[in-house]
């Protein structure tokens, strides 16, 4: 699978002050394997333990201690790769990458480096206006993780914490086939969506489990590739985006200059929106690859990788075209949806049974706001999908308007219940009494003849008796018996 050859978008490119630029991005992901134990021992992989607390002897890099590969991680990695469309290679190899670093206890790093267990695949990207793009992905690679070096714990020394060191790690790289910062946020945005569908990675960038290397290049439109920049462990999508922006017009305004730009890796300061120099190609490591000699090649057995392939969940492009084709849902709609698996599944049991759109604006609007003003995700929301299917069926069945659904929302929300019980309890049932109704609108017409004669004359005016027999009924009357009866009573059928 070649690099996706794409036509410049005028859209897309950096005007300079000698004309435009084309940015040209690929993106190396760290993302770190859902497993109970570390990728050679037997080490908990548990998030937020006091430091040192989840090492063992292996990890820790004790005479003798000799790896032990650990099966559940090499079915991630095959699970990551069976989701991106990806090549699995049942031949791999596992290589030492040397180098010395303080939280690198052994002084290499057991990574795959021409032998890959993952290769090529591809991500299809969502972008605002309907626009797809399809995203090469070049390879996925086992590596261990390395230690913390932590710098702010003593005035004169840095300590180091050991237990991310052997943790699970897959390097998920994409083809150079992105072409602006909202590209490079789509791609992981979707990439980790994937990955939480697939439970192989938590994809949660704030505790460090999943982490990009942004590569960053310009070129004019048309040209060959420029030389690119590595932007090292950036920790969120919305500071891919910045670096991207940053970088690319940094090198940009290089090249005006009549200067040139020096391959090399950067690092992004999120207080001051800017990428600064970490180390130049010269001072590049030399890692010097060679074959672990204590790991056998990784030999995978295809009926093994057809038995993972037949376990895994409906992934989000799928779900997202049957919300589309079996439920009428708007493209838009379904991607929104779609975007957590949580919240798919959520929906699916609201939706079970009534209208797919209602049931998505209750869940895309009023429960997502809620959701986000009480920093609460779907899995712990107070209001389950079975008590908020009950409360559109009482909307559908006619039993209380919108208005007072909302209400009950919020009482649901925060005291829980059945909510046909609490509507019973609380007398919320709308007035479909005609009669009631009638006496109702009679009152407000003869308070009100001018607005009357206003409304004869301009029948949107209309809309202010409808306000205004809601609030006097307590927004109990069913509108359309308001409308119904307020259209004769003024002549305006």
């Amino acid at each position: 699978m070649n690099a996706i050859v794409r036509q410049p978008d005028p859209k897309k490119l950096i005007k300079g002050a000698t004309g435009d630029w084309e940015i040209v991005i690929g993106l190396e992901v760290h993302a770190q394997v859902l497993s109970k134990s570390k990728l050679f021992s037997g080490a908990s992989t548990e998030f937020g333990g006091p430091p040192n607390s989840h090492v063992s002897l292996v990890d820790a890099a004790m005479p003798g201690m000799l790896p032990v590969i650990n099966e559940e991680c090499v079915a991630q990695a095959v699970r990551t790769g069976l989701g991106l469309n990806a090549q699995i290679n049942n031949y791999s190899v596992f290589d030492r990458k040397n180098y010395f670093y303080p939280d690198l206890p052994q002084g290499y790093q057991i990574s795959q480096f021409k032998q890959p267990i993952v290769g090529e695949g591809e991500i299809i990207i969502d972008l605002d206006g309907g626009e797809s793009v399809t995203v090469g992905i070049e390879r996925l690679h086992l590596e261990q993780d390395a230690g913390k070096s932590l710098h702010d714990q003593h005035p004169t020394m840095s300590f180091v914490d050991l237990n991310r060191s052997g943790v699970a790690l897959m390097e998920i790289v994409s083809k150079p086939d992105l072409r602006s910062a909202d590209e490079a946020k789509a791609y992981l945005t979707k990439l980790r969506t994937i990955v939480r569908y697939l439970g192989t990675c938590d994809g949660n960038m704030d505790e460090g489990s999943m982490r990009a290397d942004v590569n960053v290049s310009v070129r004019r439109p048309g040209e060959p590739l420029g030389t690119r920049c590595e932007i090292k462990n950036v920790n969120s999508i919305r500071f891919v985006g910045q670096a991207v922006d940053y970088e690319a017009r940094r090198q940009v305004g290089i090249l005006e200059d009549g200067g040139s730009i020096h391959q090399e890796t950067r690092l992004f300061d999120a207080n001051k929106g800017e990428t600064r120099s970490m180390r130049s190609k010269e001072e590049a490591h030399d890692y010097r690859y060679f074959p672990d000699p204590d790991l056998l090649p990784l030999e995978l057995e295809q009926a093994w990788v057809d038995g993972l392939k037949a376990l895994l969940p409906e992934l989000p492009d799928a779900k997202k075209a049957r919300f589309i084709a079996d439920l009428g849902l708007s493209p838009y709609d379904a991607s929104v949806l779609v975007l957590e698996r949580d919240t798919a599944d959520y929906f699916e049991v609201v939706a079970n049974g009534r209208d797919a759109k209602t049931a998505a604006n209750w869940v895309t609007q009023e429960l997502a706001a809620r959701l986000n003003k009480d920093g609460k995700d779907i899995a712990s929301s107070p209001v389950s999908a079975e008590q908020l299917g009950a409360i559109i069926d009482l909307i559908g069945d006619g039993t209380i308007s919108g208005k007072i659904a909302k209400d009950l929302f919020e009482i649901v929300w925060n005291e829980g219940g059945d909510p046909k019980v609490v509507v019973e309890a609380r007398g919320l049932k709308q007035v479909t009494d005609t009669g009631a109704i009638e006496k109702v609108v009679d009152d407000i017409i003869a308070a009100n003849p001018e607005k009357v004669e206003q409304a004869k004359a301009k029948p949107t005016l209309a809309g202010w008796f409808v306000g205004q027999i809601m609030k006097a009924s307590g927004g109990k009357a069913n509108p359309q018996v308001v409308n119904d009866i307020l259209k004769k009573k003024l002549g305006l059928e």
